[in-house]
């Protein structure tokens, strides 16, 4: 998933981080609808409005998550990111350890943001709104689920965002005259949405789903590795500690309990 983020990156030197975004929504559509063909019914009345919002708003999220790349380092991105799922969690919960734990992650967050808000005020703000349209996906991941839709849904949802959300093409005018530039940017689809999908219920059938909630909340830690080897960035010490705290925070929150979803 982060290395397709850090593919991302490096084509925001040709194309604007938005129309990144509506590129890898393209690959992801495309290889899922070839792959599942969905039927009729995944196309009609309330399974396909749902379907079809549920797309949209992952692909804004995307859209937002991506400008955040643009201005922030990967790991920190993420961290912020983390706030939206955690928000979700601690709202559905009165429990002290999800007290705790979000209390933990807040703390990550103004650290993070006390490092980065006075050089990329816009960068953090992307990155809570990717977190906010966030909790919007687990909830409506939620319903997607509860109608037995599946890969199909997220085909149909995707299929549905890449149109809508076409105007962002414009800004892809560099990658049709350029072959490898296409192929990047349409594998970010696959790196980032159809192969981490695909092993995630792979090992959400062997490991159950405790240890998958605890293999989710390193994912900051992932990305940072992941920004630090083949991007270069390296985080400042209250950026680590804020890291740590938000990856100790969802550890707290996620250790026995049915894990949320994690981003497309």
């Amino acid at each position: 998933m982060y290395f397709g983020a850090a593919v991302a990156v490096w084509l925001f030197d040709v194309v604007n981080p938005a129309s990144v975004a509506w590129l890898r929504q393209l690959g992801a559509s495309v290889v899922l609808l070839a792959w599942r063909r969905p039927g009729r019914a995944a196309w009609r009345g309330k399974v396909f409005w749902l379907a079809a919002l549920y797309g949209v708003v992952t692909a804004v999220m995307n859209v937002a998550f991506y400008e955040a790349l643009h201005r922030l380092p990967l790991g920190t991105a993420v961290a912020l990111e983390f706030v939206g799922p955690v928000l979700v969690a601690a709202f559905g919960s009165r429990s002290v350890r999800d007290v705790g734990a979000l209390l933990l992650v807040v703390f990550g967050v103004v650290l993070i943001a006390d490092v980065r808000w006075a050089g990329s005020t816009l960068g953090v703000l992307f990155a809570l709104s990717a977190a906010v349209l966030w909790a919007g996906y687990i909830v409506l991941s939620k319903r997607v689920a509860s109608l037995g839709l599946g890969v199909d849904g997220l085909a149909v949802g995707f299929g549905v965002a890449t149109v809508l959300l076409s105007p962002l093409a414009i800004g892809t005018g560099p990658v049709w005259t350029s072959p490898w530039l296409l192929v990047m940017g349409v594998g970010v689809g696959v790196l980032s949405t159809v192969v981490p999908y695909v092993l995630d219920q792979i090992v959400l059938r062997r490991t159950g789903q405790a240890s998958f909630a605890l293999l989710l909340a390193l994912l900051p830690v992932t990305a940072t590795v992941i920004g630090l080897v083949v991007l270069r960035q390296v985080p400042s010490l209250p950026e680590a500690l804020g890291i740590l705290a938000v990856v100790i925070g969802l550890t707290m929150r996620t250790r026995d309990r049915e894990p949320f979803p994690e981003p497309l």
